[in-house]
């Protein structure tokens, strides 16, 4: 069960009209493809995308590029909010599992897996169920040291020396509960949890006779679960990815500023996220467009393109580019200088254009000779400027017209 209807406000205006699972990430992928690539990497092939806000971008991808054929077994379905149990839509995570329990029973598993669509990482997810037979456990949760200071984004976790959580808070403002020895990191839960079906059926069924409850997995179940049965954490830099050098990469692209590192995380000397690992490829649907086409003038040669990605279909002439990551099907005019930046799918930029730490949106044009990313204070008039200094260009604007 793949928890994909987050509304994802933090991440506006790249989810003004997209769920946050369905935003455009690394030149050629959606958020939702680094999840789903780890269940079908892991060979688990029953899966269920629960989804509610904006979903139709969402919909679409999957129906394009996820299509399980073959045996009657394996699929992965849509499960958009059908007012199944009532009249109200999904009210947290635990009621959209709640809501969908007949789907649950009808395959009767012995376990289940309840991720988060919105993540980038890889993970083997059958990695983390041998851990939770092993030791026999009612649920798992999948965890990670994070800074301190993120501590208020994230349910914060306790364990004893045999990996059982004794502790939870969610989201702490205060008092936060640091790593024995390790002052500035706190156990950041992942949102990923694995457990058995009894007990979730139970919890489940129990939070909403709750009219107290929020319905929520970090809020309600994980709390009230932790002190009466056997909730253990998993290490994520354990898990083990076959062709992959290190562990541990997870990133939480919450925010403009979380998103945008995490496509320089891709630039990196060693990136910590190998998206050229065939070992365990990342799957998505890309547009039939032909090859990119990168030229400069034979007899000056003042274009360069350094430390980047492009994605097929993008022509380009005498520009110089440095440390960006650019879809598909994006054309950008002669004389162009684009640095540290972030430009998605089919966007059209013109002649003597300069942007810089700017990120681009689908379908937008930006007209010859604009500036983006050089005076903040006319920036600030027409986009959204983060406090980092970060601009970005919503979906569809035609810019300098």
């Amino acid at each position: 069960m793949i928890l994909a209807g987050g509304e994802g406000s933090r991440l506006a205006p790249l989810t003004g009209t997209r769920a946050k699972p369905a935003v455009p990430f690394g030149g050629q992928y959606r958020i939702i493809d680094f999840v789903l690539s780890n269940f079908v990497n892991s060979d688990l092939h029953k899966i269920y995308l629960i989804t509610q806000f904006k979903s139709h971008s969402l919909s679409k991808h999957v129906q394009r590029c996820w299509r399980i054929a073959g045996l009657s077994d394996k699929f992965i379905d849509m499960l958009p909010a059908q007012m199944n149990t009532g009249s109200d839509w999904y009210q947290g995570t635990a009621d959209a599992v709640y809501q969908n329990l007949n789907h649950i029973k009808s395959h009767n598993p012995d376990l289940v897996c309840v991720f988060g669509g919105d993540h980038i990482y890889t993970m083997n997810v059958r990695d983390m169920t041998f851990f939770h037979e092993r030791y026999k456990a009612d649920l798992t949760v999948a965890a990670i040291p994070v800074p301190v200071e993120q501590a208020h984004q994230f349910g914060i976790i306790e364990v004893d020396d045999n990996g059982r959580m004794i502790g939870f808070a969610e989201k702490p403002k205060d008092n936060v509960k640091t790593i024995p020895g390790n002052p500035d990191y706190v156990l950041a839960s992942m949102g990923n949890y694995v457990f058995t079906r009894e007990c979730l059926v139970r919890e489940l069924l129990d939070d909403h006779d709750n009219e107290m409850s929020d319905h929520d997995f970090g809020k309600d179940i994980i709390p009230s679960l932790y002190p009466r049965a056997n909730v253990m954490v998993y290490d994520f830099s354990t898990n083990f990815v076959p062709g992959r050098q290190e562990n541990g990469y997870w990133r939480d692209v919450g925010t403009i500023d979380s998103y945008w590192e995490a496509h320089m995380d891709l630039l990196s000397k060693n990136p910590p996220l190998d998206l050229h690992n065939q070992d365990w490829p990342i799957r998505t649907y890309i547009p039939p467009y032909p090859p990119a086409l990168i030229a400069y003038d034979r007899d000056s040669r003042e274009g360069q393109i350094n430390n980047s990605m492009m994605g097929v279909g993008c022509v380009c002439h005498d520009i110089v580019m440095q440390n960006s990551v650019v879809g598909y099907n994006v054309k950008i005019g002669d004389n162009t200088r684009i640095t540290d930046s972030v430009i998605l799918p089919n966007v059209t930029i013109g002649e003597d254009v300069v942007l810089n730490r700017v990120i681009i949106d689908k379908r937008v044009k930006i007209a010859p000779g604009t500036r983006i990313g050089v005076n903040r204070e006319e920036d600030m008039k027409r986009f959204k400027v983060t406090e980092s200094g970060l601009v970005v260009v919503s979906r569809g604007a035609e810019v300098g017209f």
